[in-house]
C-alpha cells in the first residue's frame, strides 16, 4: 500500500483485514456505478474519491460502469458528463463498462433462477402488487402466479424477451418470502417489460433487469471485491447477497456501506436539481450555482479543493449534514497558495488626482502574488484619474471608516498616498467624482516621513483598465436545509445567489487571462475566467468564493 495512504476509516480497516487473511487472492477491485440520468454532483464527488482513492492505495482496480438499466431517463449527454468529471476530478478508471454489456449474461442467469425455482413470472399489476407487498408491520401476500411450474415460467419470460406482451403485462419476481421483516426481500421485481429505445443496445431488448439485480452480477462478473454504496443500499445488502448465493457464483463481493454526503443550503436530489434545469431558476446543469461537478467546475473550484474536501468530511456510517463553509475554506485555501493578484473594480467611482501632471502615466511594479516571489512581478498603469470601489468613500464617514472621506488620507496599492479634498455631485445629491490629491514624495505606498495610514485601498486606471462583468454567486438557498418540513424549497431560494455587475472595471493584464483562469481580485475575492462566455473583448469573471466566510460572520452577529 502507498506510503501516503489516506487515514484509516472503517471501510480500509475491513479492507485491511481481507488483505490480511489473504480474502480474495489478496485483491482489491472497487467501481463507480453511475445511473446516466443526469450530472454529477458533490455527492457522487466522495463517492469517486473514495473508490478511486481505496484502489490507488493498496495497488487496486477500480472500473467506471454505467447503470444503464433504466433507458427512459438515461443519455449519452449524461455518459459523456460523467467521464469528463471524473477524468477533471483527477481520476482514471481501469476499464470502463456499462451494465447493458452484460445483458445477455444477466438474462442466462434470470432463466438459471426460474430453473431453480427461485423466479417467477408474475402479472399482478401495480395496485395489486403494492396490496400484496404489505406493510412494515404485516406481511405479504403470495402472488396467485407464484407457484407456476418452471416450463411454464420459462415459456413466458422468453416470450417477454420476444415482445410478445405490453408493457406493464408481466414482471419476473425473484421467489424468496413475502412475509420477510425485509420489505427488499418480499419477492422482489428482477426484470420488468419496457419498450424505450436503449442509448447502447438500441432496440435489441424490450425486456430490463432492475437495478439491484443487475448491480449485484454485474459485480460479481467484473470480479468485484469490495463494493462500497451509501446507506440507503443497507436494506438491500440481504437481496444482493441472496441472488449471489442462490445462483452459487464464482466470486461474492462484499457490500459495505457509508454515509452520503449532505451539505447545508445546498440540494442534491436528482429531482429537484432536474426541476432547477427544467423551469430555468438556474442556466443549466453547469450554473455555478448548481452542486453539480460542472457547475463547481465553472465556478472556479479546483478539483485539488474538492478532493480535499472529501477527505476532511471522512467516511463514516452515520449521516450528517455539513456544513459549505467547509467546501469553502478548502477552497480558499487552495486558491490562496496559487492565484495570482490582480485588481478589479466592482463598482467604480472615479477619482481625480488634481495635482497630478495632465497626460502623464507611470507604470507601477506590482507583485503577482505577495507570499511568492517566483511569481514575480507585473506593471500597471497609473494616471490622473482613477477608479475606485464605491463602498470604499463616505463625504462623512465615522470614526471607524478606515478609508477614504473628506480630508482623509489613504494608501493606493503600490502606488502613492492620496487625500480627498472635495466631490462633485449629480442633480440628485449622489457623489460621483471624488477630487483629490496625491503625495509624490510617497510613491511605492510607503512616506519617508513616517506617517502611518490606515487605509489601504486597491484602484485602476480610467484611461487604462477594461470593462469587464462580473458575476458574483452566493449560496443559492437562504434555509440551511431548504425543503424541510414540506416546505417548497423554491421558496427558498436566495434573490441575491448571483449579482451580475457590467460595468467593472478591471487592470488591463486580466484581459489576457486564458478561460478558467483563477485570480484573486485584491480585497474581493477569489474569481475565474468563465471558460463558457468569456470572449476577446468581452472578459467574465465568476466569483469563486469570497476572502472569508461572510456567512459565518452574519451568524454570528
Amino acid at each position: 500500500m502507498s506510503e501516503t495512504a489516506a487515514p484509516k476509516n472503517f471501510i480500509r480497516q475491513i479492507i485491511d483485514e481481507d488483505l490480511k487473511t489473504g480474502k480474495n487472492g489478496n485483491k482489491v477491485a472497487t467501481r463507480f456505478p453511475p445511473e446516466p440520468n443526469g450530472y454529477l454532483h458533490i455527492g457522487h464527488a466522495k463517492s469517486i474519491c473514495l473508490n478511486f482513492g481505496i484502489a490507488k492505495d493498496y495497488s487496486g482496480t477500480c472500473n467506471l460502469r454505467f447503470d444503464d438499466t433504466n433507458p427512459v431517463k438515461e443519455d449519452v449527454e449524461y455518459v459523456e458528463s460523467i467521464q469528463e468529471d471524473i477524468q477533471w476530478l483527477g481520476f482514471k478508471w481501469a476499464n470502463l463498462y456499462f451494465a447493458s454489456d452484460y445483458f445477455e449474461k444477466i438474462y442466462q442467469f434470470a432463466e438459471q433462477l426460474i430453473k431453480l425455482e427461485k423466479a417467477y413470472v408474475c402479472g399482478l399489476n401495480a395496485d395489486q402488487l403494492r396490496e400484496y407487498r404489505g406493510t412494515l408491520t404485516e406481511p405479504g401476500k403470495n402472488s396467485p402466479d407464484r407457484n407456476r411450474s418452471v416450463e411454464e415460467n420459462l415459456d413466458l419470460f422468453r416470450r417477454m424477451r420476444a415482445g410478445e406482451f405490453p408493457d406493464g403485462k408481466y414482471i419476473l419476481r425473484a421467489k424468496i418470502d413475502m412475509a420477510s421483516a425485509n420489505l427488499n426481500l418480499r419477492d422482489p421485481a428482477l426484470y420488468r417489460i419496457r419498450r424505450a429505445h436503449h442509448h447502447k443496445t438500441g432496440d435489441t431488448w424490450c425486456i430490463y433487469p432492475m437495478y439491484d439485480y443487475a448491480h449485484a452480477l454485474s459485480d460479481m462478473i467484473e470480479g468485484i471485491t469490495h463494493s462500497i454504496c451509501t446507506l440507503e443500499f443497507e436494506d438491500h445488502r440481504p437481496l444482493y447477497d441472496w441472488i449471489l448465493e442462490v445462483l452459487k457464483t464464482p466470486c461474492h463481493p462484499q457490500q459495505i456501506e457509508f454515509s452520503r454526503l449532505n451539505l447545508d443550503y445546498t440540494v442534491m436530489s436528482k429531482r429537484k436539481l432536474l426541476q432547477l434545469v427544467q423551469e430555468k431558476h438556474v442556466s443549466g446543469w453547469d450554473d455555478p450555482r448548481m452542486p453539480t461537478i460542472q457547475g463547481m467546475r465553472r465556478r472556479g473550484y479546483p478539483a485539488e479543493a474538492i478532493r480535499d474536501f472529501c477527505e476532511r468530511v471522512g467516511v463514516t456510517k452515520k449521516d450528517s449534514c455539513i456544513e459549505i463553509g467547509m467546501l469553502e475554506t478548502c477552497v480558499r485555501e487552495n486558491l490562496d497558495k496559487k492565484a495570482p493578484r490582480g485588481m478589479a473594480v466592482l463598482r467604480p467611482i472615479r477619482v481625480v488626482l488634481e495635482n497630478y501632471p495632465e497626460g502623464q502615466v507611470e507604470e507601477v511594479e506590482v507583485p503577482n502574488h505577495p507570499q511568492n516571489p517566483e511569481m514575480g512581478t507585473r506593471k500597471v498603469q497609473f494616471s490622473k484619474v482613477i477608479l475606485i470601489e464605491e463602498e470604499d468613500f463616505m463625504e462623512n464617514p465615522p470614526n471607524k471608516f478606515f478609508r477614504l472621506g473628506l480630508g482623509r488620507e489613504v494608501r493606493l496599492r503600490s502606488a502613492y498616498y492620496i487625500k480627498c479634498t472635495g466631490v462633485k455631485k449629480d442633480a440628485d445629491g449622489r457623489v460621483v467624482e471624488i477630487l483629490a490629491t496625491y503625495d509624490p514624495a510617497t510613491k511605492g505606498g510607503s512616506s519617508p516621513d513616517g506617517r502611518k495610514v490606515k487605509g489601504t485601498l486597491h484602484w485602476v486606471s480610467e484611461a487604462h483598465s477594461v470593462k469587464a462583468q462580473i458575476r458574483l454567486y452566493d449560496r443559492f438557498f437562504n434555509d440551511p436545509n431548504p425543503g424541510a418540513g414540506g416546505t417548497d424549497f423554491l421558496t427558498q431560494v436566495n434573490p441575491q445567489s448571483l449579482v451580475i455587475l457590467p460595468d467593472a472595471r478591471i487592470e488591463k493584464s486580466l484581459t489576457e487571462a486564458a478561460p478558467g483562469a483563477h485570480y484573486q481580485f485584491e480585497r474581493q475575492g477569489y474569481f475565474c475566467a468563465d471558460y463558457k462566455e468569456t470572449k476577446p473583448g468581452h472578459p467574465v469573471f465568476n466569483r469563486t468564493v469570497t476572502l472569508r466566510d461572510s456567512w459565518a460572520k452574519e451568524k454570528s452577529v
